[in-house]
Parts: C-alpha cells; sequence; structure tokens
C-alpha cells in the first residue's frame, strides 16, 4: 500500500484512534484504582547435589534440573501447604506462591504475594522452612525398609548374645529347639533377601543403564556381599545346633558343649558387629546421595506494593484501546470498496479525472436559502466556480481535435450529483460567450426543473411525441445569458423507446445546429437511457462521490459505454468535503476571500441581501456576492 493511502487513512481515523485510546486509558486508571493493593517479598533457596555425585554428564545434567522442577512443584503441593498453613496459624493459598529456578542454576527464586506485608515475609521463609523439614523426610523414606531390616537382625543378635552368655555363666544347656527354630527363621529370611537382591541386580543388567540405576545396583550388590556371609555364618550355627543337640557319650561332653557354646556367641557377635556396621555405611550413603535445600536469602517485608500501578495499566489499557480501533479501522477500510481519491480513479477504472467539485450545501452564502438557483451564476468567486471553470478548461483542452457539441453527465447511482454538475457545468459554459442548452433527458426522475425553479409543464416528451415544438419547449434562464433549458416535461410509460426514437436522433440533430454545446442530464447508469443517448453524443461525462461511489457500481456502466462505443472523456468527482484538502487543495486559495465574504455577510449587506432575495431579484444578489468578494 503507498505510504501516502496510509497516512490518508491515518488522518481519517486519527480521531477515533485518539479517543479509543483515551477512553481505554481512562478505564485501565479508574479499574486498577479500584483494585486492593498487593504486596510481593521473595526469598532464594539453593538446591546442592548430593555428594556422591561425581558424574556431570549430560543425564546427571537432566537428572539434577528435573530434580529442581520436583522442588519447584512441590512448593505447591496441598499437603506442604497444609503444613505452612498450621505454622504461621493462617490459610496459604496455592496462587500466592510462584517458585524458578534463576537462569538454569542451583538457585530458585520463591516469589510470594499477599495483601499484607508481613505475611507475605511470613509465608515466604515458612514454605521454605517447611520445604527442608519435607526433603529430609523424603529422603530418608528411601532407606526405611532397609535401616529397618539391619536394625532387626542386629537386635535380634543382641538377644541371642545375651542367651548364650546366660548360658555359658550358668552351664546349663537351653531347649535347642527354639534355638534352632529361631535360627532356622533368620537363614529363611537372609535366603529371601538374597533372592530379592539377585533378582534386583539382574533386572537392572536386562536395562539401558542409567546414572540412577547404576548407583542403585551398586547398592543391591553391596548389601548381597554383607547378607551372603551372614547366611553362611547362620547355617554354620545351624549345623552347630544340630551337633550340640546330639547325646554326649563320653566325658568331655560338657566342655564340648561349652566349646559350641562359645563359638556360637562368637558367630552371632560377629553377626551383631556386621549389622551395626552395615547400618553405619548405610547412614553415610543416605547422607552423602541426599540433595540439600539451604535458604541463602530470607525474604523481608516489603515496603511498597506492587499492584496495582494506575499508570502502567492506564497505559496498557490505551494500547489495547488503540490496537482495537486500528483494527477495526483497518477492517471497515479493507472492507470498504468505494472510490476515494482520484488516483483510485485513474487505477481502478483507467480514467482521467477532469473535475474535482466540493460540497456546495456548506457554501457561506447557501445558508439559509432556497437551492433553487444556479451555484456558479450566485456565487461566482467561490471556490466551487472556479472548479467549474477548471472543468471547462479540460473540455478546451479535450475539443481541440474533436469538437464536444453534445455531451452527457450521468452517474452510477443517486445521490451523486449528477444534475448539480450538468446545470453549473451549462452556466459556466454559456459564461464563456457560448450559446448553451441544457437538457433534461432523465424522465423516470426529472430533477433540472426543481433544481432550477422553472416548470417542467412541458418539455423533451412533449417535443418526441410531436405535440409541441422546439422553441415551445426551451425555456431561458434568467440568471445566467446564454444558458437554455429544455426540461423533460411529462413523465412517458416507456422514456427508453422515445430515446431510442429516430425523432430523438432528428432532435438532436436539429439542436446541433441551434446550440454551440448541448449538455444532456440523464438518468444514473443503472437504466439503459444513458448508453442509449451516449451512442449519440461525443463524449460521456462519468459523475461520481469520493467514498460513495461503489467500484463495482462504477465499473459496470463504463463497461456498458465501452461495448456500446461511447467515448467517455473523463470522471468528476462531486461533493467532496471541504475538509479533504487531499481531494480540493485549491479551497485554500479561495479561504480568505470567503472570510471577507463571511463577514461582509454577517454585517452591511444582510439585510439588503434578504431584502433582495424576498423580491426575487437574482441579479441584484448575484451583484450583492460580487461586492461582498472584491479582488
Amino acid at each position: 500500500m503507498d505510504i501516502r493511502k496510509i497516512f490518508t487513512i491515518f488522518k481519517k481515523w486519527i480521531l477515533l484512534l485518539l479517543l479509543a485510546a483515551i477512553i481505554g486509558a481512562g478505564l485501565g486508571y479508574y479499574l486498577s484504582n479500584r483494585e486492593t493493593p498487593m504486596y510481593r517479598t521473595s526469598t532464594r533457596f539453593v538446591v546442592l547435589r548430593a555428594a556422591s555425585t561425581s558424574s556431570y554428564d549430560y543425564y546427571a545434567y537432566l537428572d539434577y534440573q528435573n530434580m529442581i522442577s520436583t522442588y519447584e512443584q512441590l512448593l505447591s503441593t496441598e499437603y506442604l501447604l497444609s503444613q505452612v498453613s498450621e505454622e504461621v496459624g493462617f490459610p496459604v493459598y496455592a496462587n500466592q506462591a510462584t517458585a524458578e529456578q534463576i537462569n538454569e542454576t542451583q538457585f530458585v527464586r520463591l516469589t510470594v504475594t499477599h495483601k499484607d506485608p508481613v505475611k507475605a515475609a511470613i509465608i515466604a521463609n515458612a514454605l521454605v522452612n517447611v520445604l527442608i523439614e519435607q526433603n529430609e523426610q523424603l529422603q530418608s523414606v528411601r532407606y526405611e525398609t532397609t535401616e529397618r531390616n539391619y536394625q532387626a537382625r542386629a537386635d535380634q543378635a543382641m538377644e541371642q548374645i545375651e542367651l548364650l552368655q546366660e548360658q555359658i555363666q550358668n552351664l546349663s544347656v537351653i531347649n535347642l529347639e527354639e534355638q534352632i527354630a529361631q535360627v532356622d527363621v533368620q537363614i529363611a529370611d537372609l535366603q529371601s533377601q538374597v533372592t530379592d537382591l539377585e533378582f534386583n541386580i539382574n533386572r537392572l543388567d536386562l536395562q539401558f543403564p542409567t546414572e540412577e540405576q547404576t548407583l542403585q545396583k551398586l547398592r543391591y550388590q553391596a548389601e548381597l556381599n554383607q547378607v551372603k556371609p551372614l547366611l553362611e555364618q547362620y547355617q554354620e550355627i545351624y549345623t552347630n545346633l544340630i551337633v550340640m543337640g546330639e547325646p554326649m557319650e563320653n566325658e568331655n561332653a560338657s566342655s564340648t558343649q561349652m566349646a559350641q557354646l562359645q563359638r556360637t556367641l562368637d558367630l552371632y557377635e560377629q553377626i551383631y558387629f556386621s549389622s551395626i556396621s552395615s547400618l553405619e555405611t548405610l547412614n553415610l550413603t543416605r547422607v552423602q546421595s541426599s540433595p540439600n535445600v539451604v535458604q541463602v536469602e530470607p525474604a523481608t517485608v516489603p515496603k511498597k506494593p506492587y499492584a496495582p500501578r494506575p499508570f502502567q495499566t492506564a497505559a496498557l489499557y490505551g494500547a489495547v484501546g488503540l490496537l482495537l480501533m486500528g483494527g477495526i479501522a483497518f477492517l471497515v477500510e479493507y472492507l470498504d470498496d468505494t472510490i476515494k481519491t482520484p488516483e483510485d480513479v485513474e487505477e481502478l477504472l483507467g480514467l482521467p479525472v477532469i473535475g474535482l467539485i466540493a460540497d456546495m450545501k456548506g457554501d457561506l452564502f447557501d445558508r439559509n436559502k432556497d437551492e433553487k438557483n444556479i451555484f456558479v451564476a450566485s456565487q461566482p468567486r467561490s471556490p466551487i466556480s472556479e472548479a467549474f471553470r477548471s472543468l471547462r478548461t479540460s473540455l478546451d483542452f479535450y475539443s481541440v481535435d474533436e469538437p464536444l457539441e453534445l455531451l452527457i453527465i450521468t452517474s452510477s447511482g443517486p445521490e451523486e450529483g449528477k444534475t448539480t454538475v450538468a446545470a453549473n457545468l451549462a452556466a459556466i459554459l454559456a459564461k464563456s460567450d457560448k450559446k448553451v442548452l441544457l437538457l433534461d433527458a432523465d424522465m423516470r426522475r426529472p430533477n433540472v426543473h426543481s433544481h432550477l425553479g422553472i416548470s417542467n409543464r412541458m418539455g423533451l416528451s412533449d417535443l418526441i411525441r410531436g405535440r409541441m415544438s422546439a422553441s415551445e419547449v426551451i425555456q431561458h434562464s434568467e440568471e445566467v445569458e446564454n444558458l437554455f433549458v429544455m426540461t423533460s416535461g411529462s413523465l412517458p410509460p416507456n422514456p427508453a423507446e422515445l430515446l431510442t426514437s429516430k425523432k430523438m436522433g432528428e432532435i438532436l440533430i436539429d439542436l446541433k445546429k441551434q446550440f454551440d454545446v448541448i449538455i444532456i442530464d440523464t438518468p444514473p447508469s443503472v437504466v439503459t437511457d444513458a448508453q442509449i443517448l451516449s451512442t449519440k453524443a461525443d463524449g460521456v461525462i462519468f459523475v461520481l462521490r469520493p467514498g460513495k461511489t461503489r467500484l463495482i457500481a462504477a465499473r459496470t456502466p463504463l463497461e456498458e459505454f465501452n461495448r456500446v462505443g461511447a467515448k467517455i472523456v473523463g470522471v468528476v468527482m462531486n461533493r467532496i468535503p471541504r475538509n479533504r484538502k487531499f481531494y480540493y487543495g485549491g479551497y485554500d486559495y479561495y479561504a480568505p476571500k470567503a472570510h471577507i465574504s463571511e463577514k461582509y455577510y454577517r454585517t452591511g449587506f444582510r439585510d439588503q441581501r434578504d431584502k433582495s432575495v424576498q423580491t426575487g431579484n437574482p441579479k441584484e444578489v448575484a451583484d450583492l456576492r460580487d461586492s461582498a468578494n472584491p479582488e
């Protein structure tokens, strides 16, 4: 799109764009001031890697990033929030706290929002403290079962040690069957553990090893290496108990029994110390493999609310309103297929613009008066009159090689001002010492007679039907010398047939002999009357109204004119608003005189002008206007 068109569209919508921005900004400011002030504070904590994690490959990095994301999600769980609510003494909700990792580092920022600044800081610090406690509980769960097994084994071994020590001291024989049963239970338990550990190790061997699985396999192998010797020891104890329970046939039976008890005691002591050692190793492993959460920056009480921000909100709403109205303007302009500029006429219709006529309804001397007159005659020094003189000059240049004795004025539809253009063009041509006839060939909705304030009792239709002669239907204009008018006459039921008749052709030939120029006002081109007359004319002037005439409405009749071989002289853009300097730049040149005329009109000559209008003396009115526009 041409930058000039964009600038023109912007100028057209500038007031609505500014109004939308102002309304949006005002609405945003009003809504922002009604919001409850909210305070925001933040704290930072660091998630440290486990000490046993020595590998820093890509998979370890991903596992660590996932672990940090897990902690971020943990802060919004209902269980953790309920724990914090119990600790601080008031309810804490998930939408009040957000956590985010800081630039892929080990640091996490926890942000809390609350309408009370003190409570915001309390919630932030309490969340981190509860998170640290929950982290320790979560890590302890991973080793709880193994620790419980080791502790139970140590306790059982201690019980057996105490029992054997008592037997040795008292040299008494205990119930071997009960002891054998206890040892048998231990053997079965250890055998089950060995089987589970070997199954888990074999399962991990079949999978693609990750760092976590490798560490788990090492832990399983370590436990297996500790459990197997214990199993062997319990099996040996079981054998000793069976042997000890056999009958003693020699005298050294007591000493043998004592030796067996002492040996069994030694085995239980080994089991006890092995279990204690495994517990210590497990605790060390738990400490080394557990990530730590450490708060490095406690939350402080904010002094100023972060929301609402009336000016920022107003700016945002204003921008939204501006963009919304801009979108509406773009949509309207995109859907608008009307012809607006002379460039549109040349580009879309392929025709030259030979006239630019401003809207006549806003003229200074046209206020509070009847419109039954010819504008260029009543206001000869106005910018609009100069525009018609420019149109006359364009026609003079066009008729250098091909005389334009018979001109048709038409338009694509009603309300485009073709009759106004025809009347004023005929008057301005008559002022150049040419004998001009203004012929109203619109026998459907004639308007020339009402525009000039003359009778339409007889006219063209009566002449075609032979009821009257040409001299009887031609009227002379009282406002403009050399201007003659033939109205449409009575309305016939078949205007198209009259216009195509042989009589109509003969009338035009006869009229061309009597007048220098004939201006024919035809119906809009939606009917065929204009196309019929265009075959008999020297040229066609097409009138359109910028911003109102649609492209399809203008292009269709022009194609019909080309099909019948009509000669289209050019396009006249009519009823252009006075504020459209893009169309009618000459208005500025004549504006000072217009202001002088308005001042003069408001003071000395107003009463005299009104009196002249009442007496019906148009020449006196014209003289007053000429005197109000001194050169």
